[in-house]
């Protein structure tokens, strides 16, 4: 006999095996109680399995007796205590959630100086020369020379001089000339930004300065320096810029659907990642109109004070904003077990007695999350080992049904 033929045969054997319990399951009478199923893995073949009762809980839990609430589960409380298992009574709280984001750090616009003139001049002295140096206001930041200037003084010491002898007159229009003509040509030093001091000195002393000082506008820090010494300057020309970095802005992005619980005025704290030691607090001062279609964010400028200047143009700091969300009933995270769209938690009844429950939540809280439904103030649930208690209930589950099924 070949192999091809004694493979046949096998086959043949096979077949008609399964034939013959067909028939006789078929023709099998189940006594009352029992139930068909089919057996896994075996087309065409099945088993009596003796029936039980309906099953309920999170996943398969232990089958409920009677008498007995089907969504208790009972472990020892040995073995409650071996996996690590933990409680705490459900309370009411008051939870603040916080919104994080990273600013960029800036100079505060309306501290920020622009010095230039509106004249001609070459540069004589420079007194301020390098960026980072700190001036004062009204501090000497360089002298200039300037044609325009040096005939001004002297058109206004005729003037002074005119007036003095013609501001007496008898005939109204001589007196009245001589007093505008003074007037004009001070209007002219208030136009070039002279100070009121240097028109003093000049009619104290009477001599045309070469060279006059300009002065700082505020009290900061220099940021931008054009001016060179012998060189020559345009009206309207920037030399200095200079920004008071005692309080700063903090531009940040913040999510249009986190926009809503942010108000002005609201406290935010500011730290930076590289160096924990600063820790500095503000508040929202302005949230922009507009919003970044691509990321979906809108600006929100916060303004805080920056004692020894730590924070600079361009760094960027860690934002926090705390958002108070009243008083609510609340659990921490960890006692919750996701199933799929449900939430379930588990509660100690004491004696080892665990009861699953169905609850709806509200806002999650950094730890802490608020239960709308399904929970009572005070009552205990289990904040550790969930997983693990849902796992053992799982096991008793199947070890029950395996131990009601039977071959025939």
């Amino acid at each position: 006999m070949t192999r091809r033929t004694a493979a046949g045969l096998v086959v043949l054997v096979a077949a008609g095996l399964a034939v013959a319990l067909w028939l006789m399951n078929q023709s099998a009478v189940f006594p009352p109680g029992e139930t068909e199923q089919a057996m896994p893995g075996m087309p065409g073949m099945t088993m009596k399995q003796k029936a039980k009762p309906m099953e309920a809980g999170p996943g398969k839990a232990t089958p409920a007796m009677p008498g007995t609430d089907p969504n208790t589960i009972v472990i020892a409380p040995e073995r409650l205590q071996t996996i690590g298992v933990k409680f705490e009574p459900a309370a009411r709280r008051v939870l603040e959630k916080v919104i994080r984001t990273v600013g960029r750090v800036e100079v505060d616009e309306r501290r920020l100086a622009r010095v230039n003139i509106k004249f001609h001049g070459w540069i004589e002295e420079l007194h301020v020369s390098a960026v980072g140096d700190h001036v004062r206001k009204g501090q000497v930041l360089f002298t200039i020379y300037s044609p325009d200037l040096v005939a001004t003084q002297e058109e206004y010491l005729l003037s002074l001089r005119s007036y003095k002898e013609l501001g007496g007159s008898e005939f109204p229009e001589v007196a009245r000339g001589a007093k505008d003509l003074l007037d004009a040509t001070r209007r002219r030093f208030s136009l070039w930004d002279i100070t009121d001091d240097h028109v003093r000195d000049l009619e104290r002393t009477g001599q045309v300065l070469k060279t006059l000082p300009i002065h700082s506008p505020i009290t900061g820090t220099v940021i931008q320096r054009k001016a060179f010494a012998g060189s020559h300057v345009d009206p309207g020309e920037e030399l200095y810029t200079i920004a008071d970095l005692s309080r700063i802005w903090v531009m940040a992005d913040i999510y249009e659907y986190e926009l809503p619980s942010i108000k002005i005025g609201q406290g935010a704290d500011v730290t930076l990642s590289y160096d924990p030691k600063v820790a500095l607090h503000g508040h929202v001062e302005f949230i922009y109109p507009t919003m970044d279609p691509k990321t979906r964010t809108a600006k929100v400028r916060f303004v805080l004070d920056n004692p020894n200047e730590k924070l600079k143009p361009d760094m960027y700091a860690n934002v926090g904003l705390k958002v108070g969300m009243g008083t609510h009933l609340a659990i921490p995270r960890d006692a919750v077990l996701e199933s799929g769209e449900r939430q379930i938690v588990f509660i100690h009844r004491g004696g080892g007695k665990l009861e699953w429950r169905q609850v709806k939540l509200g806002a999650r809280v950094e730890d802490w999350v608020e239960v709308t439904e399904g929970l009572s103030e005070g009552e205990h649930v289990v904040t550790s080992a969930n997983f693990l208690i849902d796992s053992e209930s799982q096991l008793r589950s199947a070890i029950d049904s395996m131990g009601g099924m039977g071959m025939k």
